[in-house]
């Protein structure tokens, strides 16, 4: 979601920014400056981890916008992988690149609703600017409503090229993850998804970044103004959401490699996994989010009532990976393996793709 952070001073969304949130907060690097509560703040780490300037660069009058750039660049990574794994398994080529011409815009939207339905406030609250809801390009991706929506648009692809689903989401389920870890460089690039206020040497900076022209606070499309003295300090929540991604990753492709996983259990065991690690990093989140059940944050319950279906589905899931018929690959326009058709099971290559 886009906003900011909200712990010890800190500011509490990007609105806070734009509505002129001073300078202050917490310090690092060694660094000593007045912080917001008065007097001087001083610590002993020698250096944290720097915060980009901008997220925003601009080729003439057209702007470059690093969240964008992130979350194309996941969906190239995980087309590209899963169409690997997807052809390994026995699937005919330039499936995964047309079912994604529809489960992409589909993940996109579904995203984007979730993102308001539980945001609904920011834009539509006191204060708030409906016009932004429309504003994707400034973050605000919600990745439940992305696999949810995103799977229907997937199941529409795959019945038009008589696919099983269970089998394409197989396939693809490593890339996603993936896809979602470089999605989040866009969030690091926003300087938004941060934990507490800490003095842990891996905190992030936290720059004051303001629009060149004219001065006015502008967290999203402006410039640092002073990188040697950040605004706050705090917990890198994307960071640990993003390695958290890259060890699912890499646990789903050797399971599905020692256990030959079909029917789903691979894009269970995906699920299962993010759930997971999502559940503790987001109670570690301190950035304004809809509570539900007196303080609980929603994707809290929320991961945690998915993981326990991917759970159960992937405990009850049983049979042999799913084969493709001759149909599909007469649609493909492709010749379907010889060995294929007599040992579809034996023959799969997956176990020696990632």
């Amino acid at each position: 979601m886009i906003t900011g952070w909200q712990a010890r001073g800190a500011p509490r969304s990007a609105h806070d920014h734009r509505a002129g949130w001073g300078r202050g907060g917490l310090t690092g690097g060694g660094r000593s400056h007045r912080s917001r509560y008065g007097g001087r703040v001083t610590t002993a780490v020698l250096a944290y981890l720097p915060s980009p300037d901008r997220g925003v660069w601009y080729l003439g009058p057209i702007p470059l916008r690093a969240y964008a750039l992130c979350i194309i660049a996941g969906i190239v990574v995980a087309i590209w992988w899963g169409e690997r794994r997807f052809v390994a398994r026995g699937g005919p080529k330039g499936t995964v690149v047309d079912v994604a011409v529809w489960a992409v815009p589909f993940g996109l939207v579904g995203g984007r609703l979730y993102h308001l339905a539980t945001d609904w406030r920011t834009y539509f609250g006191p204060g708030g600017h409906p016009i932004d809801a429309l504003k994707v390009w400034e973050g605000g991706l919600g990745i439940w409503g992305a696999i949810a929506l995103g799977a229907v648009g997937a199941w529409i692809g795959c019945r038009r090229r008589r696919i099983p689903l269970p089998f394409f989401a197989d396939a693809v389920a490593p890339g996603i993850i993936v896809a979602q870890a470089v999605g989040r460089l866009g969030n690091y690039f926003n300087q938004e998804l941060y934990g507490a206020p800490t003095t842990l040497p891996w905190g992030l900076e936290i720059y004051e970044r303001v629009d060149p022209a004219t001065g006015a606070a502008d967290p999203l499309g402006g410039i640092a103004v002073d990188t040697a003295h950040p605004i706050a300090i705090v917990q890198p929540t994307f960071l640990y959401e993003l390695v958290w991604n890259l060890v699912v990753a890499g646990l789903i492709v050797w399971a599905d490699r020692r256990f030959r996983l079909g029917h789903g259990r691979v894009f269970a065991l995906y699920v299962a996994g993010y759930t997971f690690g999502r559940f503790w990093i987001e109670l570690m989140r301190t950035d304004p989010a809809t509570r539900v059940f007196g303080d609980i944050r929603i994707n809290v319950l929320v991961a945690a009532i998915v993981f326990v279906l991917a759970v159960v589905y992937l405990v009850l899931a049983r049979g042999p990976r799913e084969t493709i018929s001759p149909e599909a690959f007469a649609l493909a326009g492709a010749e379907p393996p010889a060995a294929s058709a007599e040992k579809p099971a034996e023959t799969d290559a997956s176990d020696r793709t990632p």
